[in-house]
């Protein structure tokens, strides 16, 4: 990584992982695999990405074996892609963004990226991986209206133009942009990334402008699609894992389609990572995906069934796990959760009831929610005292964390809370001693649950009862996640318990997308976030100004140049969070329980998140290996 890109966008991506000297690698073939593959120093890059595994504190690992984990659904089998995490460019674990897939990237003034993909390196089924492979995703999926009719995604527009791209050689392409783009690079690290690359030689046969058009219509008719772009959009599953033809860069690839309640994934043979002594990763030959019943997998889980197991597991079953470790030899790792909070309560400041939306946008109304709330006793009763009890906010694990966030507003002080609430007014009570609203109606919350979680319904049985000592009635609300969404959309929703925001461990680089509102699936703001995404053509321009303040945020973040201005964005829109209590966070730094059976590598302290984190990929699971005895 060009050293320019570290002082001008702060990004850490550097060539860190990179070693060992390849000239004095001696690559080593893989034990079991097909003779009739080419030698090693065929399938891996003319400079593969080295990892020295010792200097990160694990051991050099042993090749084979199979991998035994546990899903709760078919579609769950896309994970291999996330736990896999092999990426252009992707976070390691301490949150520093390194090239992983690409073996360099260059930036210039935040608004030029020339991209460099290592030579030799090639697709799972050994067809070279380059410069045509960007180049088709970027003018013939995207740019072409049948296959993209939305047209470029937000990430590659700045102020709704696109960049202008350009192939340079085989290994180099190029995307610029009249202005800086600081979203481009984190979307690529993505768990869920937009694979800003496909396997060109195998997707143009389905595309209209290459393929043979009675092929096209051959294999349309197999799949009922009606034309070329839904049969090529079909075959373009980069993510799901449902296509096995498809080629990928990932550590394990789908081969087989002859079952959808056993999922076996086979090592990539064409991987582009080795380690310091020469093995090519990953170490596992092949991890096997079960399928079971979501509420079975922590009994499944504590009977020995599952070799690495986060996934359908919760705090709440720590306790039983842990009985069962030494009769079932396996070790209970708990990791730090980087969600905001564990829990959430939404207000919903875009609820059309004109009384509700007056009151849920004064903060004196919100502050007093917050300080009616016993957080000690709810971490005390739910999570044995382990957690961090105080807001939704960033955790102390990120550069941004300041201990102001997540204590302002947040002790408990009923008497503050009810000297709040007869400011705003609210001072006639009914018979049952349940606040008046000023239309007469009893200051009764219906707050909606999902019913994915019992941790938050146990939560909102125990904030109903702190909530009557200030003359507020709470209502909850089973539901499912749709319908809530619906309501949301409808304006209905008045409130809602969430897990608290996805990454609660940013760094100034990363875009604070989920703490402005800019998406319209948001429960807290549906239809500012509405407005944001259709440019105004639905939903609501903000008309509360700290949300306004943020949105303004939120786009000087996207036009920014500098780690500094990052970062400064970030300050004010974290403070306005703290100051206004937009979410009501109840307890974070809740522990995840990761079930580890005969795995090594897999380490005791880790961080289990989405974004970033990608579960297991941010502690690279294709360095795991089985443990021979």
């Amino acid at each position: 990584m060009k050293f320019e890109y570290l002082t001008r966008m702060g990004l850490f991506l550097t060539a860190a992982l990179i070693t060992t000297p390849l000239v004095a690698l001696e690559l080593k073939e893989t034990p079991g695999l097909d003779p009739s593959l080419p030698p090693i120093a065929e399938r891996v890059p003319a400079e593969p990405l080295i990892v020295d595994l010792e200097a990160k504190g694990r051991k050099i690992g042993k090749p084979g074996g199979s991998l035994d984990t546990l899903i709760g659904r078919a579609k769950d089998v896309r994970l291999i892609n996330v736990w896999g995490y092999a990426r252009l460019v992707g976070y390691n674990d301490k949150l520093e963004l390194l090239p992983d897939i690409l073996a360099d990237v260059e930036v210039e003034d935040g608004r030029i990226f020339t991209l460099h993909t290592r030579e030799g390196h090639k697709w799972s089924d050994g067809d070279p991986f380059d410069s045509e492979d960007i180049r088709y995703y970027f003018e013939d999926i995207v740019s072409d209206e049948n296959l993209t009719p939305s047209g470029l995604p937000p990430f590659l527009l700045v102020n709704g133009k696109g960049p202008k791209f350009e192939v340079v050689d085989d290994t180099t392409v190029r995307f610029t942009w009249d202005e800086p783009n600081p979203l481009f690079l984190p979307e690529l690290a993505k768990s869920r990334p937009p694979f800003i690359y496909r396997p060109s030689h195998y997707l143009r046969r389905f595309h209209g402008k290459y393929g043979d058009p009675d092929f096209i219509a051959k294999e349309a008719e197999k799949v009922k699609a009606r034309s070329w772009a839904p049969l090529h959009n079909k075959k373009d599953d980069m993510y799901n894992a449902r296509n096995v033809e498809l080629p990928t860069l990932q550590p394990w690839v789908r081969k087989r389609d002859d079952s959808d309640l056993r999922f076996v994934l086979e090592r990539n043979p064409y991987y582009h990572r080795v380690d310091s002594s020469g093995q090519q990763l990953p170490y596992i030959d092949k991890v096997i995906m079960t399928v079971a019943d979501g509420k079975l997998i922590p009994a499944k889980a504590q009977a020995g069934e599952s070799e690495l197991q986060a996934r359908n597991l919760s705090f709440s079953d720590i306790t039983v796990l842990k009985k069962g470790e030494k009769k079932n030899d396996y070790v209970t790792a708990l990791w730090s959760n980087t969600k905001g909070s564990e829990i959430s309560i939404l207000p919903n400041m875009t609820v059309k009831d004109p009384v509700w939306r007056k009151l849920l946008r004064d903060k004196r109304f919100r502050h007093a929610l917050s300080l009616g709330i016993d957080r000690n006793l709810l971490n005390r009763v739910l999570f044995f005292g382990l957690g961090t009890p105080g807001n939704d906010t960033v955790l102390a694990a990120s550069p941004l964390y300041k201990a102001d966030y997540t204590s302002k507003w947040a002790e408990y002080d009923p008497k503050k809370a009810n000297a709040l609430l007869d400011e705003i007014g609210l001072t006639k009570r009914n018979d049952d001693d349940i606040r008046l609203l000023p239309d007469g109606r009893p200051l009764e919350i219906i707050v909606e649950t999902a019913g994915e979680a019992q941790v938050q319904e146990d939560a909102l049985e125990l904030v109903g009862e702190m909530w009557g000592e200030i003359g507020i009635k709470l209502f909850a609300k089973p539901s499912q996640r749709d319908n809530m969404r619906e309501r949301a959309i409808a304006g209905d929703l008045l409130m809602s318990v969430w897990w608290g925001f996805e990454n609660g461990i940013p760094t100034s680089e990363m875009p604070p997308t989920d703490y402005a509102p800019v998406r319209g699936d948001a429960l807290s703001w549906h239809a500012w976030g509405d407005y944001y995404e259709t440019q105004g053509e639905g939903g609501e321009k903000p008309d509360w100004a700290p949300a306004k303040r943020l949105m303004e945020l939120y786009n000087a973040w996207l036009t920014s140049k500098t780690p500094e201005e990052r970062t400064k964005i970030w300050d004010e829109m974290l403070q306005i969070h703290a100051d206004e209590t937009i979410h009501i966070g109840l307890v974070s730094g809740v522990r995840q329980p990761v079930v580890v059976k005969d795995v090594e590598n897999v380490p005791l302290e880790g961080i289990y998140g989405w974004d970033p984190g990608a579960h297991f990929g941010i502690h690279r699971m294709d360095e795991f290996y089985l443990d021979e005895d």
